[in-house]
């Protein structure tokens, strides 16, 4: 199984006026440019992605749709709060598992620290950052058999820069 990674663009700074709920925060203008090309990167890399999967989180949301259009997929975002800001990423490896198939070829659009956690526990079996993610950087992880802490590989992982210079 392969499993996408990707972390939201970069969004507006907190600011607890605007957005006393921090998950209501949004994408930068900028941000969001720059994540639709991020995202048209991650399509050159592998156009066969069918499935997107988003915390529920805003900015996340919001990255989400742009990396949905940028692969054509025509399935709508499904959201899992095991991605959600702060989540752990035992509960969220776990999710991937009894997914089984259906997460084959899946994009998870969450957050720091969740996504390196969990590309640590997938390569290690603990649940440390063993990778950092930029703001619109992916990575893929591939398992050859179950999807198991310890089991899995590190295929790639692209900053934001890296995935818009291989944008079309």
């Amino acid at each position: 199984m392969d499993l996408f990674l990707f972390r939201h663009g970069p969004s507006e700074a907190r600011d607890p006026v605007r957005w006393p709920r921090d998950d209501d925060r949004p994408l930068s203008e900028k941000g969001t440019d720059e994540t639709a090309t991020a995202a048209r990167g991650l399509a050159r890399l592998d156009p066969e992605i069918r499935r997107v999967v988003s915390s529920p989180a805003r900015r996340a949301d919001a990255t989400a749709a742009l990396v949905r259009e940028a692969l054509g997929v025509a399935r709508a975002v499904d959201h899992w709060e095991e991605l959600a800001p702060d989540a752990p990423a035992g509960p969220l490896l776990a999710r991937v598992a009894s997914e089984g198939r259906r997460a084959q070829g899946a994009v998870l659009v969450g957050h720091e620290p969740v996504l390196s956690e969990l590309v640590g526990l997938a390569l290690t079996g603990e649940a440390v950052s063993v990778v950092h993610f930029s703001r619109a950087g992916a990575a893929r992880v591939a398992f050859d058999r179950s999807v198991v802490p310890g089991a899995g590989a590190l295929d790639w992982l692209l900053t934001r820069r890296q995935l818009c210079a291989l944008a079309p």
